[in-house]
């Protein structure tokens, strides 16, 4: 008989923000630091109450000595007796640590995927005959910031609690969104994805600068203010983006003539076409984990 599931979302007395539960993090690459650090520092949860797995001696050492986190080379070995997984190893590695834990998992216990394209029902049927909720997410590498975009989407098990407590993990570092599962694909290709095409257009705008007179230094900095700068007037804004960027455009200006050119080249299209691209792919490797 399964043991009787525990709010993880009881409150603490000290702080109403708290979570009480144990919380396993099996994969300790860059994006899992982040979360735990962020988790950590909003007092969501304590360290005593973590406890992470990875193969590098050097992440374990790492969430230890800055985090002082618990680390263990075993997944098996940290997800036992814990009420909250997140599964954050790469992809391909998923049905590996799945087979390792599903003998030791608590059955109660909420299991949480940062994993792109690997599918509620992989992650369930891996597990069982445990009967493990399922919740999969896509956070985005501004995460690492404090400044990130999560999707969350429940599986068939999961409850309105564990949606909660999804957001009450990720909302210290991110703005959290629930949709279905099916459109995870295209937030993988919308924000997963969505920082590096920022970058591109940043190292596209400072190659510009150096070939209209600028040096590559002077050029970056205003590239990357720019950057920076835009993206807190769209954030603080109360009016929609177009707007913004009408605002920006005089008639017969600077701007407008750069505006045109984009929209003449066909920019709009390129952009859509390739955010389709990466859905696209996002569902090719989706298939090839189940």
């Amino acid at each position: 008989m399964p043991p009787a599931h525990v709010d993880p979302l009881a409150r603490d007395p000290d702080n109403s923000r708290h979570v009480n539960d144990t919380l396993a993090i099996i994969g300790a690459g860059n994006m899992a630091e982040a979360i735990v650090r962020a988790i950590l520092r909003a007092g969501v949860m304590r360290a005593e109450q973590l406890v992470a797995a990875d193969v590098s001696a050097q992440r374990r050492e790492l969430f230890e000595r800055e985090l002082h986190v618990r680390a263990l080379e075993s997944a098996a070995d940290a997800v036992r007796g814990a009420g909250v997984v997140l599964l954050g190893t790469k992809p391909q590695q998923i049905p590996q640590v799945l087979r390792e834990i599903a003998t030791v998992v608590r059955d109660d216990a909420l299991v949480i995927s940062i994993a792109a394209g690997v599918f509620i029902a992989s992650i369930e049927s891996g597990l069982a005959p445990k009967h493990c909720r399922v919740i999969r997410t896509m956070p985005n590498t501004p995460i690492l910031v404090g400044a990130g975009a999560v999707a969350i989407a429940p599986g068939t098990r999961a409850t309105a609690q564990d949606l909660k407590l999804a957001r009450q993990l990720f909302e210290p570092a991110a703005v959290v969104i629930d949709v279905t599962e099916d459109k995870l694909d295209a937030v993988t290709a919308l924000s997963g994805s969505g920082p590096a095409y920022f970058f591109v257009l940043v190292e596209t705008m400072t190659r510009a600068g150096v070939e209209t007179g600028l040096s590559l230094e002077e050029s970056r900095t205003l590239a990357v203010q720019t950057a920076v700068g835009s993206g807190k007037m769209l954030e603080s804004a109360d009016v929609d983006v177009s707007e913004l960027r009408r605002r920006v455009t005089s008639p017969g200006g600077t701007t407008e003539a750069a505006i045109n050119h984009m929209q003449r080249s066909g920019l709009d299209r390129i952009v859509i076409d390739a955010i389709k691209a990466a859905r696209d792919r996002g569902r090719e490797l989706g298939r090839s984990t189940t």
